[in-house]
């Protein structure tokens, strides 16, 4: 499981340090992909994209936007890997859509890891802290 905040700094190579106590389930493997609804990329284990392609491509393969929104995701997807001091490149293309500079926030979301620019990462954050902690009804909306 994937938890917590990090802030990391991308070296002049374009390498980010994956946080050590991240590094376990990712030992076999990772995906690193666009984010569905926000300017950022998810980084998943094998075991937990294997998890999530299954579920999308148990739609029907009929639904057009079911389509779109497979050839979209899984495009932009890449395999990565750690070097020896546990750090991955992320590729160009996702650090752009992600609008990823210098200063990058990691964030554990339970079954990936999302990768934020740090501005984008603190608009979302203050965003969603003012709604959630400020509107208590937000949270029955969820079914807390």
């Amino acid at each position: 499981m994937f938890l917590g905040e990090y802030l990391r700094t991308k070296d002049n190579k374009g390498r980010v340090f994956i946080p050590s106590n991240f590094r376990e389930e990712l030992a076999d493997g990772m995906i690193v992909s666009k984010g569905f609804d926000e300017k950022c990329l998810f980084l998943f284990s094998k075991q937990n994209w294997q998890k999530l392609q299954e579920k999308i491509l148990s739609g029907p393969i009929a639904r057009k936007n079911l389509q779109e929104f497979s050839r979209w995701f899984f495009s932009s997807a890449r395999e990565v890997e750690t070097d020896v001091q546990g750090r991955i490149k992320i590729p160009p293309l996702l650090e752009e859509h992600a609008g990823l500079g210098k200063e990058i926030v990691l964030i554990g979301v339970s079954d990936r890891i999302e990768i934020w620019s740090k501005e984008n990462w603190q608009i979302y954050y203050k965003s969603a802290d003012s709604r959630f902690m400020g509107d208590s009804g937000t949270f029955e909306e969820l079914g807390f």
